[in-house]
């Protein structure tokens, strides 16, 4: 846990220097992984000392943690948007391009959670097994309910959110692969995948 929010009330500085730090390790962690940084590699891209970094977070652990919370809430945000009371394809197309719009906003954080997953989940598995799963049940009951009603063909729920995942996040963790083998600069991989993958799912999903 980061010092300054063990206090009721932090300074404006203290803020700001926890930002600071924050923004650093997550270029660090996602360049390098957990295991491959130091507090000393955040520390000279925050430009700031080692003790000072050691002043907000107890350890490079904490540091990673509260990076990864904080991504947790933004990812899934888009999956308690959905709907049951809107039409299906439509709902579920849009949660597609959300998707696909935080791969292009938050590259970063998409590589710090694959690298996370990647290490099993080791700071983060009680939330995966909690509160993600505990959402996804829920959006999966809407799914089958969709189903059940005709309004979309029957489909295996968490298969299709996997599937969603694995489709929107290539595009930030291949980022390099994608654009080598497009090899067209005028070329946005994510303007050209959204209308892709929504036709993809769509078709896939109308009864």
């Amino acid at each position: 846990m980061a010092r300054s929010e063990t206090t009721k009330k932090t300074t404006r500085i203290q803020r700001q220097k926890t930002d600071v730090i924050l923004e650093a390790a997550l270029d660090v962690f996602s360049d390098f992984g957990f295991r491959g940084s130091t507090i000393d590699m955040i520390a000279n891209r925050a430009n700031l000392s080692k003790p000072n970094i050691l002043y907000y977070f107890d350890n490079k652990e904490a540091i990673h943690i509260s990076l990864l919370e904080k991504l947790l809430k933004t990812w899934l945000a888009p999956l308690h948007e959905i709907n049951e009371n809107n039409p299906p394809v439509e709902e579920i197309c849009k949660y597609i391009e959300q998707k696909l719009n935080m791969a292009r906003d938050f590259p970063r954080e998409s590589k710090l959670f694959a690298n996370e997953i990647l290490q099993g989940a080791p700071h983060v598995l009680p939330e995966l097994q909690g509160s993600l799963k505990d959402l996804v049940s829920e959006k999966a009951k809407i799914i089958r309910k969709w189903a059940a009603q005709g309004k979309i063909v029957e489909v295996d729920p968490h298969h299709l959110f996997f599937s969603i995942w694995a489709t929107t996040q290539h595009y930030a963790d291949f980022d390099i692969q994608v654009r080598s083998v497009l090899n067209d600069e005028t070329i946005d991989p994510f303007d050209t995948a959204a209308p892709f993958l929504k036709k993809m799912f769509s078709t896939m999903l109308m009864p």
